[in-house]
């Protein structure tokens, strides 16, 4: 016998009718596993489960007008935090978000109301001053290489005493005049404060914003070049700009949509008040931030879904109001919101693992 043996000759089997053949380097995952990766699964599944307790803690909340109600509520956290996800997508977050609505508002009211404009005239006005302060944020981004977290708290700061101080020398007070009876204001009010009728329930015009320009974000994210730009300077912005990716533009033109964002909201609060306190949005924007992370939008960026904020500032406003029909002490909102803060960070990471996991 040889000391050597001669290795017998492969033998390829092929497979069986009907079975696919496999190389052993890629798995099929179960279908709840695939689901479970989206980003807004999880927060979905959250605001239903809220949803069902305050049904049943809180019986106000089956009313119609209860329901349009939290909605209400919900929609003006949640068109701010549809560019707030966005932008967060692309690896930033603007702390300045929640006093830009107020400074839009106060533009808005003043000019109009100290030059005797027609309102429409302070509208575009505040327009192009949010789409600056936007600009200005992502130009000092990508021209210093400073974190947004430095640039946008010095933009917070700087707005926020400006309101203050101009609002003060302008009107001798914190608050700017009442412009409900000057010209225009009729119908930019049905444009950005009506209401309408739905089965006897009065609902706002915000709600319907609202979806409309989350199914227009859904749609830029998943269906358009510029959403594939989002989601690659959100990973890694030198990589993206290796391969043509225009970084400077799309950080830049995320902070803008920021700036419309507090545009829309601003234009919102002062026609449905008719007059601005100067002080307020301090803080609004960490609500927005917690919006989008609940919504299963990851601070590192390159992750994320503008659906998903949709459920997480649904859930914003069914804690907030349905803290005050169940009767409990409102003190306990903030209590709440930390709690689904955390869970939700602690159930995106688990997605986040879940999703890249063979």
């Amino acid at each position: 016998m040889s000391m050597t043996q001669q290795a017998a000759p492969a033998v390829d089997t092929p497979p069986a009718p009907g079975q696919k053949q496999s190389d052993g380097r890629t798995r099929q995952r179960p279908l709840a596993l695939r689901l479970l990766a989206r980003p807004e699964v999880g927060v979905f599944l959250g605001a239903v489960a809220v949803l069902v307790f305050f049904l049943f803690a809180a019986p106000p909340v089956r009313d119609g007008s209860s329901m349009a109600n939290i909605l209400y509520q919900s929609s003006t956290i949640g068109i701010m935090a549809l560019p707030v996800a966005l932008l967060m997508i692309g690896g930033e977050f603007d702390l300045s978000a929640g006093v830009a609505v107020i400074t839009s508002a106060l533009t808005a009211s003043m000019l109009s109301y100290q030059l005797t404009m027609n309102v429409w005239v302070g509208v575009i006005v505040a327009l192009l001053v949010s789409l600056a302060i936007g600009a200005f944020n992502g130009w000092m981004l990508v021209k210093t290489g400073l974190p947004s977290f430095l640039v946008t708290l010095g933009t917070f700061l700087i707005l926020q005493g400006v309101n203050l101080a101009v609002t003060k020398l302008v009107t001798g007070n914190v608050a700017t005049d009442d412009i409900s009876d000057m010209d225009g204001f009729t119908q930019a009010q049905k444009l950005f404060a009506s209401t309408f009728e739905v089965g006897g329930v009065n609902v706002k015009i915000t709600v319907v914003w609202w979806l409309v320009f989350a199914a227009l974000a859904t749609w830029v994210l998943l269906r358009t070049k510029y959403g594939n730009w989002i989601f690659a300077v959100g990973g890694n912005k030198h990589s993206a700009r290796a391969v043509g990716v225009p970084v400077t533009f799309t950080k830049i033109s995320l902070f803008m949509l920021v700036g419309f964002g507090a545009w829309f909201v601003g234009m919102h609060q002062l026609f449905s008040f008719n007059t601005v306190q100067s002080g307020e949005g301090v803080g609004q924007e960490l609500i927005y931030i917690a919006a989008a992370v609940i919504g299963g939008c990851l601070l590192t960026g390159g992750y994320g879904s503008a659906i998903g904020p949709v459920f997480g500032a649904f859930m914003f406003g069914m804690v907030q109001q349905g803290i005050v029909y169940a009767g409990w002490n409102p003190d306990w909102f903030k209590a709440f919101l930390g709690v689904m803060l955390l869970g939700a960070v602690l159930i995106n990471l688990w997605v986040q693992r879940t999703a890249t996991r063979r």
